[in-house]
This record gives C-alpha cells, sequence and structure tokens, in this order.
C-alpha cells in the first residue's frame, strides 16, 4: 500500500432512501423503510472508499469482516451520511468503523474489515475455487 493511510482518516459518502432500498425477500417488500441488507452494502462501500486512494496498481482489497447494528429505520427519502473512518492495519489487513446517519440520528453502525492482497494471488484463488467447483460437478 501507498503511504499516507493514518488512525482518523475518514470519508463521508451521502445517499437518499429509495424504494430499491426496502427491506425485502424474493422482491416482496417486508418493509418500506433502509433495509439492513443495503446498510451493510453502505458499510462496505464507505470502507473502500478509505483504501482506493492508497492501493498499489498491484493490489486489491477483499472483505474479509461485518460486523453490523441496525439501530432505527430510515424511511423513503431520507438522506443518509455513511461515514467510515480507519481504524488500524494489522498485518494486511485495514479495519474501518462506519457510522450510518439521519440527520443527527444515528442509525446504524459496524465494523469492517478487508484484506489487501496482491491482485495475483486473488486471480490464482479464484482460478483454484473455479477449479474446485468443475471438480465437484
Amino acid at each position: 500500500m501507498k503511504p499516507g493511510l493514518h488512525a482518523g482518516y475518514s470519508i463521508t459518502i451521502e445517499t437518499e432512501v429509495t424504494p430499491e432500498m426496502f427491506a425485502q425477500f424474493e422482491g416482496e417488500v417486508v418493509h418500506r423503510t433502509y433495509s439492513t441488507v443495503t446498510m451493510i452494502y453502505h458499510l462496505e462501500w464507505a470502507s473502500r472508499q478509505i483504501i482506493l486512494p492508497f492501493l498499489e496498481d498491484d493490489e486489491e482489497g477483499m472483505g474479509v469482516s461485518v460486523s453490523a447494528k441496525h439501530l432505527a429505520p430510515a424511511p423513503q427519502g431520507s438522506k443518509l451520511k455513511i461515514q467510515a473512518a480507519f481504524i488500524e492495519m494489522k498485518e494486511n489487513q485495514i479495519i474501518t468503523d462506519v457510522f450510518v446517519f439521519m440527520g443527527s440520528k444515528l442509525i446504524g453502525k459496524g465494523e469492517v474489515i478487508q484484506v489487501i492482497l496482491p491482485k495475483s494471488k486473488i486471480d490464482r484463488l479464484l482460478g483454484r475455487q473455479e477449479i474446485m467447483k468443475e471438480d465437484l460437478s
């Protein structure tokens, strides 16, 4: 990774809750509110924004862990801010804390861990999965 990533480095992304973000299963809307699935997507997306400026050309990040607490609903039209902050790097793992706000109200929070690997290693790992998949069929 390129130098410069430090504790406290943070980013904010903004979004507005749309019907595509509602809690739903198999296309059936259960609740007309920001879903936990969408929140987790935003936790990961915000965390990815933390690492992108620091990846070398031959590196890529992969998510290895997400923990999340969905604390309150956010109905359609709610404007959300997702704030991710770099906490620490342990070996090749990047740990971020992420918070989701609707106005000043905290509606979600979590931790995302990404592993930084050479792209060639990821290609090998994915190729191995394809081979294993073929062996099972």
